[in-house]
């Protein structure tokens, strides 16, 4: 596999380094970088070595209670809320040029930080993140309601009109970090909404960047803020907050149901982007010079850490051999490494809690009959030995009712299982047969069997014959069952954080 040019400045590197060791990351709360009221700070470990590198402050309920404060301040004032939706369009735009500006420091901190290799950082994460943010700005000036006929008798005139819901808690999880935490906030942003944002403790250090750039676009202090700590304490302070109106989650199913259950206090509005285990099923006809590429990284990809990875494998029986070999072949080849080395193509999994989880349901996987095709042991990288490498792993007896089969890992590790010449019906019910619901793939020359299957699938997202380079802005995502409640992206993501007001006016004299 080819590597495109490196756009990222690594020579600034050594400097990044040594800013990062030199102070704790602070708080971002109305429109100051602030340490925690504690004064306590937590490690940040570079994934790819298993070394503290960086500190960052650990916010807890003081702090997440004066940001909450201050966004409730700004959105009640109208200083954001009420801006004219071109202004609000106009500084998030600023802020995505800000980011373009700054793509290597945030690119290789999200590399330090999370352990992706350095090209996904870049374009999976701020590229991604600017087009983001101007895909959203977009919408800040087409936000609208209807009119509508009334059935009563009479003369009315009737319409409906969408509002900000308010102050939002957008809580982020590491495996993307910086273009989640802008996702979020720009479709927020867009709605007039204020926003509250909370990274994931593995994952916080791109987030102060993005306060710097947020202070230095123009945003109104107070309209965005960011509180780095600990989910059991600022999480769940900012999920139980009574001036919060909606939270946006992106995380484990296990979580999101904690979250439900916390946000009764004042009935929040929730959308939920969880958990997956997502089918790929490739027919007798497919073209495998597509599928087998796709179906490889769309589960070695960031270390298999995405939500949508495509955990489970249904091949036809005629091309199994095929497929497996292939995939196998493409795990032997990448290049597992730290993601600062341009060669890398898979860097190490975020956390040695992480190493050890997926370890464990592959050691679980073995215990319940399952065999390894490839893979299956920890990756040996050249002066990383403290880091947290796998190998690109492929099971194979593998069936229903294995741990393996059932449960999210978030690794490199795929579950392969195979058909015969069964009735669309009978495949698809083997891809449904999941608690999850969120993403899922088909490989076939025969697009009626395609389009057929896409409609039997219980799942948000469905990719026929390869999907595009990550989540487009414009497509809604989100999943069925226990991957989650709504969407975002798209019209769908912005609407979610605006409430609807019906308005009836009586004309009758």
């Amino acid at each position: 596999m080819s590597m495109p040019p490196m756009p990222v400045d690594t020579s600034i590197l050594p400097s990044l380094k040594e800013d990062l060791a030199a102070r704790p990351r602070q708080l971002f709360i109305n429109g100051e970088f602030v340490d925690a009221q504690s004064g306590e700070t937590f490690d940040v470990i570079d994934p790819a070595t298993g070394k503290v590198f960086a500190q960052s402050a650990a916010g807890d309920a003081a702090d997440v209670d004066a940001a909450v404060k201050a966004a409730r301040k700004r959105f009640d004032s109208g200083a954001w809320s009420g801006m004219p939706p071109a202004r609000r369009a106009r500084i998030m735009t600023k802020l995505a040029d800000l980011i373009e500006a700054n793509a290597s420091r945030i690119a290789l901190t999200e590399t330090l930080d999370n352990g992706m290799p350095l090209m996904m950082g870049y374009f999976g994460g701020v590229m991604a993140a600017s087009e983001t943010l101007r895909y959203n700005a977009g919408w800040a000036t087409k936000i609208n309601g209807e009119t509508f006929t009334p059935s009563h008798p009479g003369e009315f005139h009737a319409y409906t009109s969408r509002e900000p819901v308010g102050v939002v808690g957008g809580i982020v999880p590491w495996n993307f970090p910086f273009v989640m935490g802008v996702a979020k906030m720009a479709q927020a942003l867009a709605a007039g909404c204020t926003i509250v944002l909370k990274p994931a403790e593995q994952t916080p250090l791109s987030t102060a960047i993005l306060g710097e750039l947020v202070a230095e676009a123009g945003f109104p202090e107070g309209a965005v803020n960011i509180v780095t700590g600990f989910g059991k304490t600022a999480g769940a302070a900012l999920v139980e907050h009574p001036l919060v109106d909606k939270i946006s989650f992106t995380g484990s199913t296990v979580t999101g149901k904690q979250i439900v259950h916390a946000c009764t206090g004042n009935l929040k509005r929730v959308t939920l982007e969880l958990g997956g285990k997502s089918p790929v099923i490739i027919f007798a006809d497919a073209d495998l010079s597509k599928a087998i590429p796709s179906a490889a990284m769309g589960i070695f990809g960031n270390a298999g850490q995405v939500c949508a990875a495509g955990s489970r494998l249904f091949v036809h029986e005629s091309v199994r051999d095929e497929v497996l070999a292939g995939i196998a072949g493409i795990a032997k080849s990448l290049k597992v490494g730290s993601g600062l080395d341009p060669a890398t193509q898979m860097g190490p999994l975020v956390s040695d809690a992480q190493f050890a989880r997926v370890t464990g349901y592959i050691e679980s996987a073995l215990a319940e009959g399952a065999s390894i095709h490839t893979g299956g042991e920890k990756a040996s990288v050249e002066g990383s030995e403290g880091g947290y490498f796998i190998q690109p792993t492929v099971l194979t007896d593998t069936r229903p009712g294995m741990k393996a089969v059932e449960e999210e890992i978030f690794g490199p590790v795929l579950s392969t299982m195979t058909f015969g010449d069964d009735d669309l019906e009978t495949v698809a019910a083997a891809a449904n047969n999941t608690q999850y619901g969120l993403n899922a793939s088909v490989f076939t020359r025969n697009i009626y069997n395609g389009l057929k299957m896409a409609k039997r699938i219980r799942s948000g997202m469905v990719n026929i014959n390869g999907a595009g380079g990550g989540p487009d802005p414009a497509m809604p995502l989100g999943g069925f069952k226990q991957s989650g409640w709504g969407r975002e992206n798209g019209r769908a993501g912005v609407e979610a954080f605006t409430e609807i007001k019906s308005v009836t006016v009586n004309l009758n004299e």
